[in-house]
C-alpha cells in the first residue's frame, strides 16, 4: 500500500471513530433563544423535573430535506440544571425495541415511580392495523429504556369512539395525589384510563372526555387545587386547555393558550414547574423554510397564571428563557 492510500485509510477510520465518539458520549451546548436545539430536528417534547434536574425528551424528526412526511425512529433525552445550559444524552429508545411494532416513533412521556422510569410512546403496531402505546422501563432516567411488556399497552382495536387508525396516539401520565396513575391519549377524542400500581397495565374500563375542537396532544398537570388538561386545538393546530377540580371532570373549557407555531401545522406542549417558574415547552418549524411541519424545533418560553388561576396566553419569543436561579 503506498503511503498515500495508507493516509487515506487511516484518516477514513479515524473519521469514523470521532463519528461515533459524538454519537455515543454526553455533549453539552447553551441554548441561546428559541429554537433550543439548532443542531437537529426535535419535536413533540415532554418534560420531567426529577432531583433539581430537567429531563427533556423528544421525538426526532428525520425526514430527508423537502419529504412532506414524518420520518421518526427514536426519541433523543436533555438535561439542564438552569432550563437554558443543555446536555445531549444518547437516544435511551428506540422504536426497534418493542418488537411487536414496525414504525414511527411519535409523541412520548416519561414518568417516575418508586424508583424506576416508565416512557409510554406512540408507535405503529406490527399485526394490528393502526396506531398503539407501548410503555418502556428503566432503572435510569437516562436508560436504556426496555420494553415493559412485550405487547402493546394499548391498540387501535381497543378504542371505538373514533373510526380512524391513529386515534391511539399522544400518551401523557400524572400520577394523582392519593398515588393513582392515569394514562391520557388520543387524536380526534381524548381517552384516558386508569393505570395499575405496576405502571404496565390498565385498571379499569377506557373513558373519553368530551372538549371542544379537541385534535390530539393532550398534557395533563396539577397546580393549586386545579387540574389543567392542555391539547392541540383544531388543524392547524393552537393550544387550549381545560380546567378540573378532579382528574376526572366535570372539565370547563378555558380557551386558547398558545396560538398557532410558526411554521408548523402540529404543537405538542409539557407544562412543568422547575425552581418556582412554570414553563411551557412547545414545537414550531422555525429551522426550516420548507416542510416546516415535518423538520420541527423544541423551544422553551414561559407560563404564567390568573389569580383565579387560569393560564395567561402564551407569548411565543424568539429569545427564550433566561437561566433559572
Amino acid at each position: 500500500m503506498k503511503i498515500s492510500q495508507y493516509l487515506i485509510a487511516l484518516s477514513f477510520a479515524l473519521g469514523c471513530l470521532t463519528s461515533v465518539k459524538a454519537t455515543t458520549l454526553d455533549t453539552t451546548f447553551r441554548a441561546d433563544g428559541n429554537p433550543i436545539i439548532r443542531h437537529k430536528y426535535t419535536a413533540d417534547p415532554a418534560a420531567m423535573v426529577y432531583k433539581d434536574k430537567v429531563y427533556l425528551y423528544t421525538g426526532h424528526d428525520e425526514a430527508a430535506p423537502g419529504h412532506n412526511g414524518y420520518t421518526m425512529h427514536d426519541w433523543t433525552c436533555f438535561t439542564s440544571t438552569d432550563m437554558v445550559n443543555w446536555t445531549e444524552h444518547p437516544s435511551p429508545l428506540n422504536v426497534k425495541e418493542f418488537k411487536w411494532a414496525k414504525a414511527d416513533a411519535w409523541a412520548s412521556q416519561v414518568i417516575e415511580r418508586n424508583g424506576k422510569f416508565y416512557w409510554y410512546v406512540a408507535v405503529e403496531h406490527g399485526t394490528i392495523p393502526g396506531k398503539a402505546i407501548g410503555v418502556a422501563v428503566s432503572d435510569s432516567p437516562l436508560g436504556p429504556f426496555k420494553d415493559a411488556r412485550g405487547s402493546a399497552l394499548v391498540t387501535n382495536d381497543m378504542t371505538k369512539a373514533v373510526k380512524h387508525s391513529w386515534d391511539d396516539i399522544d400518551p401523557t401520565v400524572i400520577i394523582d395525589k392519593d398515588g393513582q396513575a392515569y394514562l391520557f391519549w388520543g387524536n380526534g377524542i381524548c381517552y384516558y384510563a386508569k393505570l395499575k400500581s405496576n405502571m404496565t397495565e390498565l385498571d379499569g374500563e377506557i373513558k373519553t372526555v368530551t372538549l371542544p375542537h379537541y385534535t390530539e396532544a393532550p398534557w395533563v398537570h396539577y397546580r393549586n387545587g386545579w387540574y389543567y388538561l392542555s391539547y392541540a386545538y383544531e388543524f392547524p393546530e393552537k393550544i387550549a386547555y381545560a380546567m378540573s377540580k378532579s382528574i376526572n371532570g366535570p372539565w370547563e373549557y378555558k380557551g386558547i393558550i398558545n396560538e398557532l407555531a410558526g411554521n408548523s401545522n402540529t404543537n405538542h406542549q409539557a407544562i412543568i414547574e422547575f425552581k418556582g417558574q412554570w414553563y411551557f415547552i412547545y414545537h414550531n418549524g422555525a429551522l426550516v423554510p420548507d416542510a416546516g411541519s415535518f423538520h420541527r424545533s423544541v423551544c422553551i418560553d414561559y407560563l404564567y397564571y390568573n389569580k383565579d388561576g387560569s393560564i395567561k396566553r402564551v407569548i411565543m419569543t424568539s429569545e427564550g428563557v433566561k437561566p433559572a436561579k
